[in-house]
């Protein structure tokens, strides 16, 4: 990718755009070509801490080196101080979410109870003994355990402040949050370049994280867009085990001009909007048209099929759409049990008369609309 690049010439921003990006579709197929990091790596994978694999599969080193993935100064921006007892709800398993929290938290001085995901009655019941007064996952499991606690008659009352990420927090859910008496923020992070952006106290923008350099490029292109324009966001970072440079993440945002009112200087961005390709962030988890392809080929009574998401205002709701001549429950069962092992989500199925899908090449129609 780099051959012809004088690394000595690219000394600013203009040099930067020079250099071809690498998307994360490409970084799969280089991935698939030359396991397990397609030659991104600096170091053998017998070198690394961890290793650990995204749906895709898509597999990301981690190395030894304290707050890896960057994510202390979120933490610490969101109100996290040493001595904290944080309770970890984002994933251990194969995806490195919990880790990432997690290697921020301890560089901070934080202890961390690993509750990984789901068993939302037992996570009421944990936080009501431990009584952990720091959060970090996802902000609508957030309001599922609070909740939940509620309705059992569990106290959830000594979490006071949240760090959120892996999907959207629209206003209104911000409010409920805000209302259960805990002061939440935002990052936005990837398990490829960890740490990108984080919100701080100011709540205008993300602030872009020190350890990486970050640009608003013309989706499908390399070429930087102007202040303020919606572009999809290619990063590149310092980390001299994974360096993986003009990283395309496939999300879009906009450079906001001006610096935080919190004083903070770096460059802030508005925050996560959208896809630039067809790829969706699903409850934190990223569910690629590949996936959506693989759980076609498992059943060829599907003629055609669209993976629809949507949100019902408190959560992301995934369906199949499919074009079928057969139909019946026990062929729906078998479809939403292939989307639950491939996407490692959970998804209805929908059958629809032939030919009523658009023609128009869409695999995911991603129609959530945040308020």
């Amino acid at each position: 990718m780099l051959d012809g690049i004088d690394p000595a010439g690219i000394t600013d921003r203009d040099a930067l755009a020079g250099v071809p990006v690498l998307r994360k579709s490409e970084l799969l197929e280089r991935q698939i070509a030359r396991r397990p990091f397609g030659g991104f790596a600096a170091e053998k994978a017998s070198g690394m801490m961890r290793i650990f694999g995204s749906p895709g599969p898509i597999y990301e080193p981690e190395a030894h080196t304290k707050d890896y993935w960057r994510m202390a100064r979120a933490l610490y921006a969101a109100g996290f101080r040493a001595g904290d007892l944080v309770h970890n709800t984002f994933s251990y398993h194969f995806t490195p979410a919990g880790a990432m929290l997690e290697s921020g938290a301890f560089a901070i001085g934080c202890t961390v109870f690993p509750a990984g995901v789901g068993q939302t009655e037992l996570q009421a019941q944990t936080i009501a003994d431990l009584r952990p007064n720091g959060y970090v996952g996802t902000p609508s499991f957030l309001r599922i355990i609070v909740e939940k606690a509620q309705e059992l008659g569990h106290d959830a009352s000594s979490i006071k402040k949240a760090l959120v990420s892996g999907e959207a927090l629209p206003a209104s859910l911000r409010a409920t949050i805000n209302g259960m008496g805990i002061s939440v923020r935002q990052c936005y992070a990837t398990a490829d370049v960890g740490l990108i952006a984080y919100e701080s106290e100011a709540q205008e923008g993300l602030i872009v994280d020190e350890g990486i350099i970050l640009e608003i490029v013309r989706p499908g292109t390399g070429e930087p867009v102007k202040a303020g324009e919606v572009g999809e966001v290619v990063v590149t970072t310092f980390n001299e085990a994974y360096p993986l440079i003009r990283f395309g993440t496939g999300d879009l945002s906009a450079v906001m001009t001006g610096r935080s009112p919190c004083g903070r200087t770096n460059l802030r961005i508005k925050g996560w909007m959208g896809r630039a390709d067809q790829t969706a962030k699903v409850k934190g988890m990223f569910v690629h048209p590949s996936q959506v392809n693989a759980v076609v080929k498992r059943h060829p009574e599907i003629d055609r099929a669209r993976l629809v998401v949507q949100n019902d205002g408190r959560n992301d709701i995934m369906t199949l759409h499919c074009e079928s001549a057969t139909r019946g429950d026990d062929l729906a069962g078998a479809i939403s049990k292939s989307i639950r092992e491939v996407c490692k989500l959970r998804g209805a199925v929908e059958f629809v008369d032939s030919g009523s899908l658009p023609n128009d090449g869409k695999v995911i129609d991603d129609q959530r609309t945040y308020e």
